[in-house]
């Protein structure tokens, strides 16, 4: 089997490498990368087609004869890559772009989420300022300010009072924060719980879940300052096993589906719900249309088995009969950062210490590059330690004995990855 991964972060790079593992049963399989990076180019081929260059994207994958196209980013899913590839015969892991719009518009998800009886907090979707912060005010100020476009994991603002809100609809509607996707906004109330990330395979009809996982994305220890991409994340997790993952399974991605399909936008690719676990039962934060980062890092640790066939069956639209299989120990991704993530921060700093991380800590490139064979930092965040452990507290030993050795000008990290101690969270 010949797979093309689209992307260039610590998702791909762990995707990529799970799908070369020898793991996968197909002897002759080639997985290459594009763009990839050189820390992807530690596994696997990579060929520079940036992920915005969608008609070069097409000829590659016609080029290599790929047989199975595995999109990483949201925004070539918003494009519409997954449509151009399917309509040149490709089978492709990425839904349409009419699907798409599950993540491409907070407000879009919500309308779907509603006629599908999805339970999620109570919201509406805003163009103007005043009107945003009148909303805010039936819930004293308690909400969630929600960029309505793609705004790389920095579009949420956490609001607790009324100042607080009026602040967050100022950022993202008139000071322009996140750029063109924060002039509409959607305001929901503030769910009080614990925060849980449920993936799963869909090939338009059928659902495949995969192992829960939870994802820290404040920037700072205690889930304080403000929201990222992600800080690190872990699975399995407590709260969220077998039964409760069938619960989401009918409760929330099933209906998604059969609104979609009814609407003419059958999903077939990862369908990411980011839950909150609250005395009501699980509602829905938001979706995402692809596999989350960092969540993917501890998920392709622990999956067993071949990958490759789940991927490509959902691609080709018959999950029926597929099953995945998970490893016992707990994985753990703690995330390093550059210096003044998530807002702007600097380029090009020497990293040390990676030829002395053990072998049984696996490091997921997410922003480096090297130069003249010594690796700099190319991005906020910049590395993906992940370790596996009989526990969460062996994970988490490994991870971050492994980081002592590891160094750059600037790093910063959340020293409290996987230390959940049953303490409610709010998102």
């Amino acid at each position: 089997m010949r797979i093309l991964v689209v992307g260039q972060g610590g998702r791909e790079h762990a995707l990529s490498w799970r799908l070369s593992r020898p793991e996968e049963d197909d002897a002759e399989r080639v997985v290459i990368c594009a763009p990839g990076s050189a820390g992807i180019a530690q596994d696997v081929e990579v060929v520079p087609v940036p992920v915005d260059d969608l008609a070069g994207l097409e000829a590659l994958a016609l080029e290599r004869e790929i047989d199975l196209v595995v999109i990483g980013p949201e925004q070539p899913l918003a494009d519409g890559l997954a449509d151009r590839l399917r309509a040149r015969g490709l089978a492709v892991l990425g839904p349409d772009a009419a699907a798409a719009r599950l993540e491409s518009s907070k407000a879009f998800a919500k309308e779907i989420m509603d006629e599908a009886g999805v339970p999620t907090a109570a919201w509406a979707a805003f163009d103007d300022a005043a009107e945003a912060k009148a909303f805010a005010a039936r819930f004293e100020g308690r909400v969630a300010v929600k960029a309505d476009g793609l705004a790389a994991g920095k579009g949420v603002i956490l609001a607790h009072d009324l100042a607080e809100a009026g602040a967050a609809v100022d950022a993202l509607m008139l000071e322009g924060q996140v750029g063109e996707a924060g002039e509409r906004v959607v305001v929901e109330e503030l769910l009080i719980g614990e925060e849980k990330s449920a993936i799963a395979l869909c090939d338009g009809s059928r659902v495949l879940m995969l192992a829960a996982s939870e994802d820290h994305k404040a920037v700072h220890e205690g889930d304080t300052g403000p929201n990222t991409g992600g800080m690190g994340a872990f699975s399995p997790v407590e709260g969220l096993d077998a039964e409760g993952l069938e619960r989401v399974r009918l409760e929330v991605m099933q209906p998604m589906l059969e609104v979609l399909a009814r609407r003419g936008a059958p999903f077939r690719g990862v369908l990411y719900a980011g839950l909150m676990l609250t005395a009501d039962g699980p509602k829905v934060l938001e979706f995402n249309v692809r596999f989350g980062d960092p969540e993917t890092q501890p998920l392709m640790r622990r999956v067993k088995g071949p990958l490759a066939p789940a991927f490509l069956a959902a691609a080709q639209g018959d999950l029926s009969g597929i099953e995945l299989a998970w490893r016992e120990e707990t994985a753990c991704c703690v995330v390093l950062c550059s210096e003044g993530y998530p807002g702007s921060y600097p380029k090009g700093r020497a990293i040390t210490g990676l030829e002395g991380v053990p072998e049984d800590v696996k490091v997921f490139h997410a922003g480096t590059r090297s130069e003249e064979g010594v690796w700099q930092t190319a991005g906020g965040r910049v590395l993906g330690v992940t370790a596996l452990g009989a526990t969460i507290r062996e994970a988490r030993r490994r991870a971050y004995s492994a980081i002592e050795g590891v160094a750059f000008v600037g790093m910063h990290f959340r020293r409290d990855i996987g230390d959940r101690k049953g303490e409610e969270s709010e998102s």
